[in-house]
Parts: C-alpha cells; structure tokens; sequence
C-alpha cells in the first residue's frame, strides 16, 4: 500500500510502517541532521529505506494534491508546543503543525492516518485543541474560514458532529495514550497516538493491543526464573522496585502465565553487543564519558525497558540517557545502544555529531509501534476491501 510520511525525523514510524508493507511515495523533513540521516541510509542501501523518495522540504511548501490516492499518511508533527518540558504554548506555538497535517488529509483523502506526539498532548490544558483537531480529522472538508478563530471553528465543528441533519464524519478518529514498551520496544515512552480510519471501512476497528506487559516480565524473572537463567546472570529472589512488586502482584492474581509477552529490558536489547570503546568498530558505538547519577537523576535499570530516551545530551532530567549496570555503575548510553532502544537495526546510521545523534533518538518513535499498528491498518483495509 502507497503512503506519505511528514515529519518523519531520522525515520522510526517510517521504517516501521515500511517493515508492516506501506511503500513511501513521499517521505518529508526539515531538520538538516535528520535529512543527513535518512540521506546516508539510502545510500548505504538499508533495508526499505534505499526506496524512500526524500524531501528536504518544508510541509507547508508542499501541494498535497499532487498525491491524492496515497492510503496511509503518517508521522509525527514537532512535539514541542505540547510538550511538558516546553514553553506550553500549544496552538500560539509556531512550531505548530497539526494545521498542516489535518490540510493533508484534507487534500489527499487517504484511507487512514496515524499521527504520533507526546502524551503532554493528553492533557486537561490542550484538551479543547486536541478535539478540535480530532473533528477536524474526521470532517476535513469543514475547513476553518478566512479571519476565523480556532475556538469558533470548534464550536462550527461541534455543532455540525452533534447535528442530526449533518453528514457523517469521513473518518473515524481515535486517540489513544500508549506506553511503547506495551508493544515490544525495550522503553517506557508514553506517546498520544492518533489513529483515523475512513468511514467507509467502518467502525469496527480498534488500535492494536499490547503485545507485552510489566506482569509476563515479573512473572519469567520472579516465578518461572529463565530471565536471569537465559541471561546466564545471578538471579534475583524479589523485585527491587515498587513498580515490579506492584506488576508481579498482579501477576500472580491470575493464577496463570500472562499470555502477553514479556516487556523487552535493556539487557534483552543490548545484551551481545561488545562493551563501548572510543573509535569502536560498531558504528556509534563509542563510550561518551561523564555521567554520574544523584538525586533525580539516576538512569535507566539493566533489567527493566529504559527510561523515555530524551533528546538532550547532557543533564536531560532523570538521566534518561544513561544506563545502571547490574553492579550499579552508572554510564551514558551510546548511540549505538539508544539506536537499539528504539528499535533500529544496527545498519542504521545515525549522523552527525553525539548531540546530534543524540536528539534526533530522543524525537524518534520506537520502530515496533509502527510496524504494529501499521500491520493492522493492512489487515483492516485488505479485510474490508475484499468484503
């Protein structure tokens, strides 16, 4: 299936979507470091990639008209505004781009959309903009008129969704807050997923489930035991946080093996690759010194998924980027490593310098939640269509 990809950063929602079997007709970014990302992988001819047709443009330069056909539009518009880290300006924000990705859908009337941003999205202070931009998605012919505000334009929007006499929203738009560790990538990143289905595929349909859960993980590490046994490491007799005696708890209530998979640790995702060194073979591979953990600030657990990698390099607030070893020593995760975190292959370069590489991981979204839900999206539509 054909699709569009805007905002696609250094490419994790792109690749994944690509690894479900959407075909890129047009892949769209701005930021220079990224563009030299996905640029030098085309070039080394990486996996899916090697086919993307890369823009180096800004979305608001781009006559969406031309592509009227494609079936999926997808990526992640810049989190900033909504941020709870940023200046929380919300729509006042012009980093704001959801204008320019409901005008995509609008001019190219895909089949469905997904659109990815931070979970500060979610919250009660952008809640009036976030169901503006929602019905906005499901009626995008009920543009917003020369000179009108967006808060009248809601209430426009408002009044035809409740009128009976109005026509039927063109799609069917869900919002949803995730945990992508819920779906296989080895981090606990929160993420506002946004999910549009045309109506005419009907309403049956619904973001995938979670593949995996904290509960399987307790339940292999402190009933069953083989987490520490595969990984050939002293095994603990009780879990070492409130978080994990909470999940093994819960675990336990059901009296039977979670069918989930268990959630992937940083041990899981790192464990054969070589210890860091400077100028190491593996590309990105090389230690970056100076991490030291205190108060608030204490990195990401070896057997748990890792914190939200952040796009900060040094200081990010609870050392995100940093990794506790089992002895509890404490060091900054390479780029090599945060590449894996999110679910990039490891021919995947990632260019640029460490602060570079660095922020463009920390913006990524994880590879395994796109080729998850992208998978659906195939099968509903397939589905559907054949019927």
């Amino acid at each position: 299936m054909r699709s569009a990809e805007l905002f696609s950063g250094c490419g994790g929602l792109a690749l994944g979507l690509a690894r479900a079997g959407f075909k890129h007709e047009l892949v769209v970014e701005r930021d220079p470091q990224s563009i030299e990302t996905l640029q030098e992988n085309k070039r080394q001819k990486v996996s899916h990639v090697r086919y993307w047709p890369i823009s180096a443009i800004d979305t608001r330069d781009i006559d969406f008209g031309d592509h009227r056909g494609i079936d999926l539009i997808a990526g992640g518009p810049p989190c900033q505004p909504f941020s709870i880290g940023g200046r929380h300006l919300g729509p006042q924000d012009s980093r704001n781009m959801w204008p320019e990705a409901v005008r995509a859908v609008r001019q190219i009337r895909p089949k469905a959309f997904i659109f990815e941003n931070v979970r500060g999205l979610l919250r009660p202070a952008f809640a009036k903009y976030l169901e503006y931009t929602t019905l906005q998605l499901a009626y995008p012919d009920i543009e917003r008129r020369h000179g009108e505000t967006w808060k009248t334009h809601l209430a426009r929007l408002r009044q035809h969704a409740g009128s009976k006499r109005g026509r039927p929203a063109d799609y069917r738009v869900l919002v949803r807050g995730i945990n992508t560790a819920d779906y296989g990538a080895a981090q606990k990143r929160h993420r506002a997923i946004i999910v549009g289905i045309a109506s005419k595929f009907g309403d049956e349909w619904e973001i995938p489930a979670p593949t995996h859960s904290d509960e399987a993980l307790a339940w292999t590490k402190y009933v069953e035991c083989d987490y520490w046994d595969r990984h050939e490491t002293r095994r603990l007799t009780e879990p070492s946080s409130a978080h994990e005696e909470q999940a093994l708890r819960r675990a336990l209530d059901r009296k039977k093996s979670p069918s989930e998979k268990p959630w992937v640790t940083v041990r899981d995702a790192l464990n054969d690759l070589p210890s860091p060194k400077k100028n190491a073979a593996i590309q990105g591979h090389w230690q970056h010194h100076g991490a030291r953990a205190y108060r608030n600030h204490t990195g990401s657990c070896i057997d748990e998924p890792a914190k939200a990698l952040k796009a900060g390099d040094h200081g990010v607030p609870g050392g995100e980027n940093m990794l506790v070893n089992s002895r509890g020593n404490v060091r900054y995760f390479t780029i090599r490593e945060m590449a894996r975190l999110q679910g990039f292959p490891d021919d995947f370069i990632i260019s640029g310098s460490w602060k570079a590489a660095t922020r463009q991981l920390g913006n990524a979204v994880p590879v395994q939640v796109g080729e998850k839900i992208g998978k659906e999206i195939i099968r509903l539509l397939k589905a559907k269509s054949e019927k």
